[in-house]
């Protein structure tokens, strides 16, 4: 199994940033570990930590309609160049936490996404060293409340709700290419979501390399790639869970605000 990379709160309120063990202890790290961090002496017993979402970023930039078949289900062509937008650091939360609903929306869909975590200053990368500048892969739900972003000339308001990054719950070094995204809906067998990464329109390296030519990226900062065919609405007391082969499952409830 890769090293899962996590992030804890302890019992005394304390965040550290660790390594997530078979026993399910974690080894305290020094520092974040794209910072180089190390190895300590402290380890974390199961119950006197909770996890939280893998990384603090100073920002998460998204990217729209990145699968052809999404594009697709949106009636619009697929972009000639990624089309990018923010959801503010706010919105983050960990797995097995609540996604609230928000009053003034009458439609949330969920959206099942593949993260990258940026290890290292970007600015004006070419695709060969934005590459190097991934440090590792998560999973991510970029909760989108759909009415809204129909109504608003752009999307912030739609993307931009507390609780609507559903991040985590850690992050690895290595992801096959090839991986199977998934998202579930509370007990379906069948995924309501379903395609291989490789499908992106525009690969990972290629989004951090345009990205770092509009805004610096800096370590910790978040990249959602995009969200394959078959979003849909939530509702209140929905479980959703998104699946990554090789990353794990990413699941959060629904409740009203």
């Amino acid at each position: 199994m890769a090293q899962r990379y996590v992030r804890v709160q302890n019992q005394e309120g304390q965040i550290y940033y660790g390594l997530l063990q078979l026993s399910l202890n974690v080894q305290v790290l020094d520092a974040p570990p794209w910072l180089q961090g190390q190895p300590t002496d402290l380890t974390l017993a199961p119950e006197n930590y909770q996890i939280l979402a893998p990384c603090a970023p100073s920002k998460v930039v998204a990217v729209g309609k990145n699968y052809k078949d999404h594009a697709a289900e949106m009636g619009t062509p697929v972009p000639s160049e990624p089309l990018i937008f923010l959801k503010p650091p706010t919105s983050i939360i960990a797995s097995e936490t609540e996604i609230k609903y928000p009053q003034m929306s009458q439609r949330v869909d969920y959206e099942g996404e593949l993260a990258l975590i940026i290890g290292d200053r970007a600015v004006d990368c070419q695709p060969e060293e934005a590459q190097t500048k991934i440090w590792g892969y998560t999973i991510a739900n970029d909760v989108t409340a759909r009415d809204l972003q129909t109504k608003d000339s752009q999307w912030t308001r739609a993307k931009g709700f507390d609780t609507f990054c559903p991040l985590g719950p850690w992050i690895v070094r290595e992801l096959n290419p090839g991986a199977r995204l998934q998202t579930f809906l509370n007990d379906e067998t069948n995924p309501v979501q379903s395609s291989c990464i490789d499908q992106m329109v525009f690969p990972p390296d290629v989004l951090v390399s345009y990205i770092s030519r509009v805004m610096t990226l800096l370590p910790g900062d978040v990249i959602l790639t995009g969200t394959p065919e078959g979003i849909g609405p939530l509702n209140l007391g929905d479980r959703v869970r998104v699946e990554i082969e090789g990353i794990g499952r990413l699941e959060n409830i629904v409740a009203a605000r």
